[in-house]
């Protein structure tokens, strides 16, 4: 089985570009900065690997339009190696990560530069009631409430 799921933030833009022909497809290309777990060096300094990702269709459209530098996203997909023979007749080997699916792993605010690095994209309203004591962080219950709650 070849599975791959990984957790990091985007070291730059994503890439995009279409195929050509009758019915072009967009190709995204991004690498993620994955953190590992354990540190060889001792526990000194962070490491991270860098991961080549690269997702079709109506994903790297996806990618283009809210993905941006920075933003912290979980992908599941597969690893697929290749190779070619660059222009000085080395030959070069790769190994990507074919994207399946990809979804934000945090929320805008969490990224701590308030808009988590990216413009655009969806966020719902959130609409919380204000507290009626303010600083103590809880809500007065109205009188006569107490029978339509249900516990004691």
């Amino acid at each position: 089985m070849n599975r791959v799921i990984l957790m990091g933030r985007l070291t730059r833009d994503p890439e995009v570009r279409y195929s050509q022909g009758e019915n072009s497809t967009a190709i995204a290309r991004y690498t993620l900065a994955v953190d590992r777990r354990f540190n060889r060096n001792n526990g000194d300094g962070a490491t991270a690997d860098f991961i080549n990702c690269v997702t079709f269709g109506k994903s790297a459209e996806f990618a283009e339009r809210y993905l941006r530098k920075g933003i912290k996203i979980a992908v599941t997909g597969r690893i697929q190696t290749g190779s070619y023979v660059n222009k000085d007749g080395v030959k070069v080997y790769t190994t990507d990560v074919i994207v399946d699916d990809q979804e934000f792993a945090e929320s805008k605010n969490a990224s701590g530069n308030g808009d988590g690095g990216y413009s655009g994209g969806y966020s719902a309203p959130v609409s919380r009631p204000e507290p009626s004591a303010p600083g103590d962080g809880f809500m007065n219950i109205p009188d006569g409430i107490d029978e339509e709650l249900p516990f004691n």
